[in-house]
């Protein structure tokens, strides 16, 4: 009755709205935060189709997405979610993120629907949009004030074009960074919250398979933000210059060794990372950790954006010519578009989705990479893999 107790008091206080509907479509609970999203009581959906809550043409095609399901078991929305519109009672409109997952209970099937309300986020983005019209709008005041003479002019359009692409460029880095900064602050912080309250809820019932499981959200989410920090603290050290190369001389093989045991251990499942070594010598004279920091930012780039039952492959070769070393996956691949703007500082490719990153690992390995006096290059096709290389001179 406690952990019946407990759970309740979650659904009832949850920040975001749950609604539950049974395998017709039809509505069995809705809790008080999306209630107030809809602008409906209980009483009021309760029983009803769920496509009340939709716009056309959602709602005329929600009934047709069940029955799908329900004949070729393919969901239509899945874990993660994705972004749709609501209708409210007041017949307007909201943006939300809506994730469903189906859970058997007492013998029978429901469908329980997690919405995220995103009208804040909409609103940042026009008001983002906003200010960079307004901003071009000044610079184009400030050109015509210095049309005074042909000379002048010649001067001052050429000053006003390097303002304006330096003011676009750092509005586009703001953007992107309070975007990724609110998003993955919160998501890893939502998950040690909602699985440590979950882990209370087993620990009474003694089920050390669903307490290891959250147990296991925790310490991926803690994780996630450890990265974050680090990638945070190394750019922070980088531009105020306080990073300073300190070659020694170490066997780059064992370091190589090293790295690939520790992080198939992270490893999705049935991911596969292969070393191979080429060359008689394995001696380099470089920073030791300024290297593994770039390896293993790569390698854990590949796990993350390869799937399962996959090979990563990780060679390094000593030659007359000097060191190089490639990291290769069978991942998504980055967009042509992207690809000149891949080392920037907080920038991520458009097809990253929901895979967590701060947009600082690639910038901070071509930084360190650069300090050493190498070179990282890259080649990349959608859905076919990336390769990366980082070489250095002759020792």
């Amino acid at each position: 009755m406690e952990s019946a107790a407990l759970l309740n008091a979650i659904i009832e206080n949850a920040i975001d709205g749950i609604i539950t509907i049974d395998h017709r479509g039809l509505i069995e609970s809705i809790n008080p935060s999306a209630c107030k999203l809809f602008q409906y009581s209980p009483a009021e959906v309760t029983g009803k189709n769920v496509s009340i809550l939709m716009p056309p043409p959602d709602r005329e095609q929600h009934d047709e997405y069940i029955r799908r399901y329900q004949q070729t078991g393919r969901r239509h929305i899945v874990g993660i979610g994705r972004e749709v519109t609501g209708l409210r009672k007041d017949g307007t409109l909201f943006p939300f993120r809506l994730a469903v997952n189906e859970v058997k209970y007492s013998g029978r099937i429901i469908y329980t629907g997690f919405i995220h309300d995103l009208s804040r986020e909409k609103e940042a983005e026009d008001q983002l949009k906003e200010y960079a019209a307004h901003l071009e709008d000044e610079v184009e005041e400030r050109t015509q004030s210095l049309m005074l003479s042909v000379k002048e002019l010649e001067k001052a359009k050429d000053e006003v074009s390097i303002s304006l692409e330096k003011e676009k460029e750092l509005g586009q880095l703001k953007s992107r960074f309070v975007s990724m900064a609110s998003h993955e602050f919160r998501t890893p912080l939502s998950a040690v919250q909602l699985s440590a309250s979950l882990i209370e809820k087993y620990a009474g019932q003694s089920q050390t398979k669903n307490i290891s499981k959250h147990v296991g959200k925790i310490k991926n989410a803690v994780g996630n933000l450890t990265t974050i920090l680090n990638d945070f603290l190394s750019h922070e050290k980088l531009e105020a210059g306080r990073v300073e190369p300190s070659p020694t001389v170490f066997d780059l093989v064992k370091l190589a060794e090293e790295i690939t045991e520790e992080m198939q251990l992270i490893a999705k499942k049935d991911q596969n990372i292969i070393y191979l070594h080429t060359g008689s010598n394995s001696k380099v004279n470089l920073d030791l950790n300024l290297l593994k920091n770039c390896i293993i930012n790569l390698i854990a780039n590949a796990i993350k954006y390869s799937g399962e039952n996959t090979f990563i492959e990780f060679n390094t070769e000593l030659s007359k010519s000097g060191c190089t070393i490639t990291v290769k996956d069978n991942g998504i691949g980055i967009p042509d578009t992207d690809q000149k703007h891949l080392f920037g500082a907080f920038f991520r490719a458009h097809n990253t989705g929901n895979i967590p990153g701060t947009g600082l690992g690639l910038h901070i390995v071509a930084r360190y990479v650069r300090l050493m006096n190498g070179n990282v290059t890259f080649k990349s096709s959608i859905n076919k893999g990336t390769l990366f290389t980082i070489s250095f001179p002759e020792q």
